[in-house]
């Protein structure tokens, strides 16, 4: 078989068994993402070798698309007024549950010996949260209205925000090289303008432009201008050295404030329904599983869980003077999902972190997502909707 052959074949088996498997998942009350790591771990030179990131060049293409187009999805699902207006409590939440794991990871990796750089990775990646299978168990039980849902809700649009500024800071940290206090207050300075000065233009004249495309006769034009935007935002964020992500996520807040924003929402969801897989199962294929054999991983995993979960926990302490149950904030913030495998995958793909250390991590953030629903479910059972 040629080159192409091979590679649309290869396609195909990815889509069929990250649909499969996602479903699979689903049925257990888990994220679909979950069953798209295990086929990319299955397929990838772990197991079947199907597929190997290093060689697949059209696999990591369409997954960088994907994860382009995640980002920009969220975005047109999160409200830059809500978020401005998202109240002090949700703001302390997020606030709490990025800086508690993020502070606790920098200090065991810096204490374990790993570098400055390094160790600031690993504590963002934990501070990073991911309230998809949150919302999918509160949706679930009905309770997605009550006081804890909008605290998480509103905390994790925030934390959005934040974790896309701390990962556009480590990514300037990788090309720079070493960690300096002067050269985090520049990308974050950076990172901060470019999301305000985009959306603020953004939010002005887009409404006007895509005005004027609605008017054009040729089918998908309005899809296929706001899937430019994200793309172009994203090659701006890279070329002044932020993460590509935050300009795809700056796009989805632009159009959000549009007319067409539930045509623009509607229309690109089967689109990332057919790419997004591919970053995840992609995320799957990176890691070795023999490496999980190792007494010393298991020991680090489970250290590095109990570190990510306390993290989050912690978060829940900043319901103090509302009527929340403050456990229920904090567990519905431990899932770290596709947000966390965003940085892990970042890290091994820029060379900042190894294979090994990119396998605990990506079991850290299985293992927080794994265990949230059996444990939000009964407490927010005795809560009133």
């Amino acid at each position: 078989m040629n080159d192409f052959v091979i590679t649309v074949a290869t396609i195909i088996v990815v889509l069929i068994l990250a649909k499969l498997f996602g479903e699979i998942f689903e049925k257990f009350g888990q994220s679909a993402v979950l069953g798209e790591l295990i086929v990319g771990a299955v397929l990838g030179p772990s197991l079947l070798s199907l597929i190997i990131p290093g060689q697949n060049e059209v696999l990591v293409f369409l997954s960088e698309i994907g994860v382009i187009l995640l980002l920009f999805e969220v975005g047109l699902e999160s409200n830059v007024y809500k978020l401005l207006k998202s109240g002090v409590t949700s703001t302390l939440v997020a606030s709490m549950g990025i800086a508690a794991p993020m502070f606790v990871g920098w200090l065991y990796f810096t204490l374990a010996g790993y570098s400055s750089t390094v160790a600031l990775f690993a504590g963002a990646t934990f501070a990073a949260t991911s309230v998809g299978i949150t919302m999918r168990v509160l949706s679930d039980m009905k309770k997605i209205d009550t006081e804890e849902g909008r605290i998480i809700l509103g905390a994790a649009v925030i934390d959005d925000v934040i974790g896309l500024i701390i990962l556009s800071v480590v990514a300037g940290i990788v090309d720079a090289g070493k960690v300096s206090l002067l050269g985090i207050g520049k990308i974050t300075f950076f990172s901060i303008a470019f999301l305000v000065i985009t959306t603020w233009i953004g939010i002005k004249y887009a409404p006007a432009l895509f005005r004027l495309i609605n008017k054009m006769k040729v089918r998908g034009s309005i899809v296929v201008l706001a899937f430019a935007m994200s793309l172009i935002l994203a090659i701006f964020a890279n070329q002044i050295g932020l993460a590509t992500v935050v300009g795809a996520f700056a796009a989805g807040l632009i159009l959000e404030r549009t007319e067409q924003r539930e045509h623009i929402l509607s229309s690109i969801k089967p689109v990332s329904d057919m790419f997004v897989p591919f970053f995840f199962v992609m995320a799957g294929a990176y890691m070795q599983l023999e490496l999980l054999g190792d007494m010393k991983n298991l020991v680090l995993i489970l250290v590095l869980t109990t570190i990510a979960i306390a993290g989050k926990l912690a978060a829940g302490l900043g319901a103090i003077g509302t009527k929340a149950n403050k456990w229920a904030v904090g567990v519905g913030m431990v899932p770290r999902g596709e947000v966390g495998l965003i940085f892990a995958t970042f890290g091994l793909s820029s060379g900042l972190i190894d294979n090994q250390l990119y396998a605990v991590l990506v079991m850290v953030i299985i293992l927080t997502t794994f265990i949230t629903p059996p444990i939000l479910k009964p407490i927010m059972a005795k809560i009133k909707a």
